[in-house]
């Protein structure tokens, strides 16, 4: 893993852990924000250098949809904590 594809992920975990806040705290327009910003990260990392379940996680953050689902906020948190955990290894 390159040093450009660690930085996208260690900023797509604040991301999504803006995401978690910004729902938590009833912030629809700044969760969209963030979200847009760890989708474009997403497109920065290369899935053939990470773990699967690193790919899976990024596979799901590019199809979350704010609309559907009330889940999210915790998703987001957990996938963000998973993400903070990979990137420092």
């Amino acid at each position: 893993m390159t040093f450009d594809e660690k930085y996208a992920i260690q900023s797509m975990a604040m991301d999504l852990k803006r995401i978690s806040l910004g729902l938590q705290r009833n912030s629809v327009i700044m969760a969209e924000r963030f979200l847009t910003e760890a989708q474009k990260r997403e497109k920065e990392i290369s899935y053939s250098s990470c773990p699967e379940y690193i790919t899976n996680i990024l596979k799901k953050i590019k199809i979350i949809n704010l609309k559907n689902n009330s889940k999210i906020a915790e998703d987001a948190q957990m996938y963000s904590t998973l993400l903070q955990n990979f990137s420092s290894r």
